[in-house]
């Protein structure tokens, strides 16, 4: 049967006004709705291999460091504990160009595949020495190096494989997630760490560690990755696409807004990293706690970053304005447990300055993934931890070894009153730094 010309119109007219509505999928059949480490399984197993890998490393470190303060050493615990956290640091500083070069040239699963599985040796490695008695403290240090040698590695090459695991619109949600990563080993690794220590000592606790880095080795080698080139294109799983080479320097000199940013941060990271030192003698000299102190207080902690990295996105204002206002919460939230040793208050008190860091952490690891061109993004992500890194060190160190001389309620009011001008510099930078939303790579896409 032929339609007539007056039907025909009639179903033309009636298909526009369906198009013009917005398209209904069926039931069961909109993906977009579940969660993206859901519908996508490769980024889901990868972050599910970066929480295994930061929380072992995070366990490590909360744990030795409560080891030192409560068990090995007897005398110059803050000196001790701040040297332990300060050789923990030191890998991703020193190790930046290694690092950018590794991550450039070699396939990146292989790279994470590889740190999770020497990482898991290593701590292994340690568990049974721990298990057959005499560990010396140096050997623990020697570990303590291994790892985060791998987690250098481990997380710069994540964060350049993140447009070979998601769409480009999936981006800024993935990125949320991969922030996330650290706020949950925050959580977990807190929560596990000194209880560790407190129930089996180093042995059991560098035990776990090795469990969960070969569960991270087996997970990242079970995802697929496509090879995104500078132009583009998508390659076959795991071939790395021969990139063009630039000198750090002239990556970070081409974007002058990423490099005022990344050293205001280095600037309140002398202060922010300090309360990883800080906790442990907090909790002994202050609260007069335990290994379960130490859990709440790092758990307050990582608790606040989980949520600040998944509401992030939801603050309003440019990303300088935001971080800012973010910096100045956090300085206000680090000092107060210097002047209220309340168990409840200070373990608010880290709540929020973990949301703060989680907030910020989200809104500006999104402009860069958007500003930095493809081809640049592994020595740029290399250069950022290395530069964020950097005071992390002298922060470990200084505060350490003042935390001998000084009690530890002053050293929350320094962190505070030391954050202050960090977010002064930051609110001055004002309109000169774009929205993530609409923020151009820097020099187009090479």
């Amino acid at each position: 049967m032929t339609a007539s010309p007056t039907a025909d119109a009639a179903n033309t007219a009636d298909t526009e006004k369906e198009t013009d509505k917005e398209p209904q999928p069926l039931p069961g059949t909109d993906r977009r709705r579940a969660p993206l480490v859901l519908r996508n399984r490769a980024f889901g197993a990868v972050w599910l291999g970066q929480v295994l890998t930061q929380a072992a490393v995070r366990m490590f470190q909360v744990g030795v460091s409560w080891w030192i303060v409560a068990y090995a050493v007897p005398g110059a615990r803050g000196l001790a504990s701040g040297l332990f956290m300060a050789v923990c640091t030191l890998p991703a500083v020193a190790l930046a160009p290694v690092v950018a070069g590794a991550v450039a040239r070699i396939a990146h699963r292989s790279v994470l595949r590889t740190s999770a599985a020497v990482a898991g040796a290593a701590a292994a490695a340690l568990a049974l020495w721990a298990y057959g008695g005499g560990l010396p403290l140096t050997t623990v240090y020697a570990a303590g190096l291994a790892l985060a040698t791998c987690q250098a590695f481990f997380d710069p090459c994540l964060t350049t494989s993140v447009p070979e695991l998601v769409d480009d619109a999936d981006i800024e949600t993935a990125t949320g997630f991969e922030l996330s990563t650290q706020s949950l080993a925050g959580l977990s690794g807190a929560l596990l760490g000194a209880l560790a220590v407190d129930r089996a000592g180093v042995a059991g606790l560098a035990a776990g560690c090795a469990a969960a880095y070969l569960g991270a080795a087996v997970l990242v080698a079970s995802a697929r990755f496509r090879t995104v080139t500078a132009d583009g294109a998508e390659g076959a799983d795991g071939a790395a696409a021969p990139p063009r080479r630039r000198p750090l320097r002239r990556i970070l000199a081409e974007l002058p807004s990423v490099r005022r940013i990344l050293i205001c941060f280095t600037a309140a990271n002398l202060f922010t990293a300090a309360v990883f030192v800080v906790i442990p003698l907090y909790t002994r000299s202050v609260l007069f706690g335990g290994g379960g102190t130490v859990a709440l207080l790092e758990a307050s902690l990582g608790t606040g970053a989980l949520v600040g990295a998944f509401t992030g996105t939801r603050v309003p204002g440019r990303p300088t304005v935001a971080g800012a206002w973010c910096l100045g919460l956090m300085a206000l939230a680090l000092a107060l447990p210097g002047l209220f040793a309340q168990r409840p208050v200070v373990a608010g008190c880290l709540a929020v300055a973990g949301w703060c860091a989680g907030a910020v952490s989200v809104r500006f690891v999104a402009l860069f993934q958007r500003m930095v061109p493809t081809a640049d993004k592994p020595g740029f992500f290399a250069v950022m931890q290395a530069v964020l890194g950097a005071s992390l060190p002298v922060a470990s160190l200084v505060f350490g070894f003042a935390g001998d001389f000084l009690s530890p309620q002053t050293l929350c009011l320094v962190q505070g009153v030391g954050l202050l001008p960090a977010a002064c510099a930051l609110a001055l930078l004002g309109s000169r730094t774009p929205d993530p939303a609409v923020a151009e790579p820097a020099g187009g896409e090479r």
